[in-house]
């Protein structure tokens, strides 16, 4: 009796850590810094049974809810997959709307055809847009970025109990609202940058209109590049608390606004 009693706890809790894990994983895979392919598999692998090794004993799981059958534990499995999937992807828009206002202000600048490889994606980016990535994930750590979102991921599991996932009908508005903040962000990122070099080709403008003789195609390339630069450098004091206040609110926003939508 005693090692039957043994072997059936092994089993409800080799069940709960298999569903710790479904969450776990896609918010360490999507995480900034962890999702670049530089990144060994190996490494996330091991990162993610470490942390659903700590998040285990704290997750309370009734195991009457568990289900009896293979198919009810695929679905709860699938949910959790789901669930960790969707409050990853709420991290990744940040910085998507990071590297859009790089590639806003390389192509007002001229540089949109200057790409260098990304080494998180492997993937050509534009120098400014690749700039703009690094220095917001070195605010990300420098401001303990990760430290919220796994604060945010051991709420999650007390908001939503394993395999108690309900999509509701405000998770596609939630999601749709994040894709328009995004290009909103990348506006408001490079304003400055843009306003002065749509001044900039305004005067280039009426010079051309003026004084014919100036080759204003050959003058605008340096010039606009110059001023794109030294304004970029003007704003990066004003980039770093912006993109904290950004990070603050999508730490924050994961317990205050979604969880309640998929519970």
């Amino acid at each position: 009796m005693i090692s039957v009693s043994i072997f059936h706890w092994s089993i409800l809790q080799f069940q709960s850590f298999t569903l710790v894990l479904m969450r776990v994983s896609p918010i360490i895979f999507l995480m900034p810094i962890f999702s670049g392919r530089q990144v060994p598999t190996l490494i996330k692998a091991g990162l993610t049974l470490t942390v659903s090794l700590i998040l285990l004993p704290s997750v309370k799981i009734d195991p009457g809810h568990f289900p009896t059958d293979p198919y009810g534990l695929v679905y709860f499995m699938a949910a959790e997959l789901i669930l960790g999937f969707i409050l990853g992807l709420s991290v990744k828009l940040v910085f998507a709307a990071v590297q859009l206002a790089g590639e806003l202000a390389s192509y007002k600048m001229g540089l949109a055809m200057a790409n260098i490889l990304d080494p998180q994606s492997e993937t050509n980016n534009t120098l400014i847009a690749e700039f703009s990535y690094l220095f917001a994930l070195l605010i990300f750590l420098l401001i303990d970025g990760h430290h919220w979102f796994f604060r945010a991921l051991v709420q999650s599991f007390t908001a939503i109990a394993p395999g108690g996932l309900q999509l509701q009908g405000g998770v596609l508005p939630h999601f749709l609202k994040l894709s328009s903040d995004m290009f909103v962000i990348a506006v408001k990122l490079m304003a400055p940058i843009m306003a002065v070099l749509l001044l900039t080709q305004m005067a280039l403008g009426l010079v051309a209109k003026m004084v014919p003789q100036v080759n204003v195609l050959l003058t605008s390339f340096p010039l606009t590049i110059g001023l794109g630069l030294f304004f970029l450098g003007l704003s990066v004091d004003l980039f770093g608390p912006y993109m904290r206040s950004l990070l603050e609110q999508a730490g924050m926003g994961l317990v205050r606004t979604l969880l309640p939508l998929l519970r």
